[in-house]
């Protein structure tokens, strides 16, 4: 991704209010995954 300005990117996206939402956004898919294998027990060690 090329930059134009300091925090923008070449088609003007604000770089810094991407970051400052995703951040906002919640949980990501991995952490998801985790949380569930965690409350159900589906790890891969409990399958053998």
């Amino acid at each position: 991704m090329k930059s134009i300005g300091k925090n923008t990117t070449i088609v003007g996206t604000d770089i810094a209010e991407v970051k400052r939402l995703n951040a906002q956004s919640g949980l990501s898919y991995n952490e998801v995954k985790q949380l569930l294998a965690e409350k159900y027990g589906m790890n891969k060690q409990q399958k053998e």
